[in-house]
This record gives C-alpha cells, sequence and structure tokens, in this order.
C-alpha cells in the first residue's frame, strides 16, 4: 500500500514563527491511527518543540522533504523553499491582495504549486476549522494588561514568550491590579474569547454594556460589544446582522458612548473595509476619550482604530501615539495612548497555540487528505493548483499579474 507522505517544513519568513502544525505527540498519534500515513520532520532549531522531541517520539527527521506529496507549514514559504508541484498548506495572506506577497502568488502557480491556505479551510457552513484566533485573543490580553503595569508602575508581568505555557501566564496574572480600570472589549468569536478568559482570570468583572455606560463600579470591569452595539443602521431601521455583513457601509458608528467610558481598549472584533470606522483621529483628540492603552489584537493597520499606524512586535510589543499630532511616540511617553499591535500574538505561546491548531487538523483534515470523507473542504481552500488560480479564487488574476 502506498502511503501518503507529510512533511513539516521548516519554517523560513523572517523573523521565524516557533509553531508547528503537528506536535511530536500529534505526529505520533496520527502514525498509530492511520497506517496509511507516513510523516516527515524537517530539522528546526527555533521551533517551540525541538528536534529531540520529534525524534523521541520515533518521527523521521529528513532535510530533503521532495518525496512528500503534502507539505504543511504555518506561515508563508520563502520563495526559494518552494518545491515544485507539491502541496502545500500554509498562511498564505494573498486572498486579500496583500500587496507584500504577490511574489509568492505568482511563485506558487509558475511552480505549479496546490496551495490550500489554513484560512480557508471551512466546513459546510461556511465556518472556519482550523485557526488560532483563540491564543491570538489570549496572548493579546495579556500583553494589554502587561503594558498597563509598564505604563502605571502599579506591577510588572514577564513577556508571554517567556513563559512555558498557559499555566504559567495564569501565575503571573496574580501580579495585575487594575483599581478601578474599565475595559472595552469588542467582537465576539475566537478571539474575543482568549482575551475574556485572561480577563475572568485577572479578576476582571464581566459586566452588560448597558451597565457600563450607566454605571460606576469600585473595582475593575470590562463590557464586551456586539456589532449590534458599536454600529447602527444609517436608515433607522432595525439592527441586522446578516444585512450588517453584507452591506457594511450601510452602517454608522455606535462605539463613542462606550468609549468614552473605558480606560483600556481590546479590539477583537472582524473589520471590513467598508465597514464604519471605530476611532478616528478627531475622536482620539477630543476631550470625550481618555483611554489610556489600546491593545488591537485584531490589528489593522490603517483601520478602524487611528492609533494602529502600524503593526509592532514580539520582540517590542508597544509603541505610543501621541493623539494630538497622530505620530507615533515612545511607548509610555506621558500624554500618549500606548499601543499593542502585535500581528502574530499566537507565537508567544507556541507550544499551546499549536497543540490546539494541531488537534483541529487531525479532527478536520487529515481524514479529508486520507479520503476517508470528503466535504469539498480541500477544495474551497486551495488557493491555486495546476499552475493556475482555482476557480474561487479567479478574482485574484489581476493582483496575481501585477495589475493592481
Amino acid at each position: 500500500m502506498e502511503k501518503l507522505r507529510i512533511g513539516i517544513v521548516r519554517e523560513t519568513k523572517d523573523p521565524p514563527d516557533r509553531r508547528v502544525p503537528f506536535t511530536p505527540s500529534q505526529c505520533r498519534q496520527l502514525l498509530n491511527s492511520y497506517p496509511q500515513l507516513d510523516i516527515r520532520v524537517q530539522p528546526s532549531d527555533y521551533r517551540c518543540y525541538t528536534n529531540e522531541e520529534y525524534a523521541s517520539k520515533s518521527i523521521a527527521m529528513a532535510e530533503d522533504l521532495s518525496d512528500c506529496s503534502i507539505l504543511m507549514g504555518v506561515k508563508e514559504v520563502k520563495l526559494g523553499a518552494l518545491l515544485d508541484g507539491l502541496t502545500y498548506f500554509f498562511f498564505s495572506h494573498t486572498a486579500k491582495k496583500q500587496p507584500y506577497n504577490r511574489e509568492l502568488l505568482q511563485s506558487l502557480v509558475r511552480q505549479g504549486i496546490r496551495m490550500a491556505d489554513y484560512e480557508y479551510l471551512t466546513n459546510e457552513s461556511g465556518l472556519r476549522v482550523v485557526a488560532f484566533g483563540r491564543w491570538a485573543g489570549v496572548v493579546g490580553a495579556y500583553n494589554g494588561l502587561r503594558g498597563l503595569g509598564l505604563k502605571s508602575g502599579a506591577y510588572l508581568l514577564k513577556p508571554a514568550y517567556d513563559c512555558y505555557d498557559l499555566k504559567e501566564v495564569h501565575v503571573e496574572l496574580e501580579k495585575v491590579k487594575l483599581g478601578k480600570k474599565r475595559i472595552l472589549v469588542t467582537g465576539g468569536g475566537r478571539v474575543a474569547g482568549g482575551a475574556l478568559e485572561i480577563l475572568e482570570v485577572a479578576g476582571v468583572k464581566e459586566v452588560s454594556p448597558d451597565d457600563f455606560l450607566e454605571n460606576e463600579y469600585d473595582r475593575a470591569v470590562y463590557t464586551r460589544l456586539d456589532p449590534w452595539h458599536y454600529a447602527l443602521r444609517k436608515d433607522g431601521n432595525v439592527f441586522d446582522f446578516d444585512h450588517f455583513v453584507a452591506h457594511p457601509e450601510l452602517y454608522e458608528n455606535n462605539i463613542l458612548p462606550y468609549a468614552s467610558r473605558c480606560d483600556i481598549f481590546m479590539a477583537c472584533h472582524f473589520w471590513d473595509p467598508n465597514s464604519p470606522v471605530m476611532l478616528t483621529r478627531e475622536d482620539l483628540a477630543s476631550d470625550e476619550i481618555s483611554i489610556s492603552l489600546i491593545a488591537d489584537i485584531s490589528c489593522d493597520i490603517d483601520g478602524p482604530i487611528a492609533s494602529t499606524i502600524r503593526a509592532s512586535t514580539i520582540a517590542s510589543p508597544f509603541y505610543g501615539y501621541d493623539p494630538r499630532s497622530g505620530r507615533e511616540t515612545e511607548a509610555f511617553e506621558e500624554g500618549s495612548i500606548c499601543v499593542m499591535a502585535v500581528d502574530n500574538l499566537p507565537g508567544e505561546l507556541p507550544r499551546d497555540a499549536s497543540a490546539d491548531f494541531g488537534g483541529a487538523l487531525m479532527d478536520q483534515v487529515i481524514p479529508e487528505l486520507l479520503g476517508i470523507r470528503d466535504t469539498g473542504m480541500l477544495e474551497r481552500a486551495s488557493i491555486t493548483q495546476g499552475g493556475a488560480l482555482s476557480a474561487a479564487y479567479a478574482y485574484l488574476a489581476d493582483y496575481l499579474a501585477g495589475r493592481e
């Protein structure tokens, strides 16, 4: 019986990501469960799971993965490392016409590669089946609380990347002292769920949006807003979520009443460029807004929040924003808003994030690859195949050709 051979590639994007699609234990579990499967791991000096950990589970290590039919990584593969004619799984960041990855898409087509993007692995209801969103929320909220401690001097948290795992993060949160701080969270998906986990562990009390507007509290509180809280229909009709998703341009901003009552804003929402802008430069400069820290976990550059003027990094997660000039300042400069806008947050807790992600791949994707079931998931996620764009991604033709 010919086996399906999967290769786990070494991450080549700079700076390298430490996450993996499958942990050593998950690789061993897959091999034990599916005799028709083979796995090879390309050695790496910077993965969160070491070469020795894979070898200890009797997982084959191989520098040359050209005899694999499927290659899986996490972030974009460096152009010179792509192997012709194989199937790749990774986050490509091409389907939204990101200018910085046009050459990657061109190489994928030119080299006859089938590229299945994790972001577009969906079930038959259109819901994503694998994601790191929860961990973005966990680390983003932790970083927000860490930044507040650095700004106020009230407490000091170690960076999340210096914590071995989520358990150590929870221990660190015992140091948090927030007084009467008021925290605003937007969004209702995996990202927001991860952020709320951290706030709960930190002892922050949840209150309803209405109570957040109307009441004062003698302790730290947070509220979470859904789209029907922070957006209104321009025509005055009742908010309809499906209508909002289909026609975001027909809605206007309603976040200012909440933003004027918070000290910390943790943005965890999905934002469509046609949706209302949330906080403009004028909003942030007004006397009505007294936000001291914005943890933009969604990290939309030049998007709904004017203070997110660039992405920050794991090594240097904070910068300042002067609401009067609209310019960047030192992270904790007096009078500035501290901004946390790291765009690869799950990489700070790579062991936990990888285990969650790999578990979802095992449950949802491996059976599709082995032909045990076929829901069309792989086809829906394949942006390129056979030296061309897949039909569902034909809208990328001008982007691919460099015409837009």
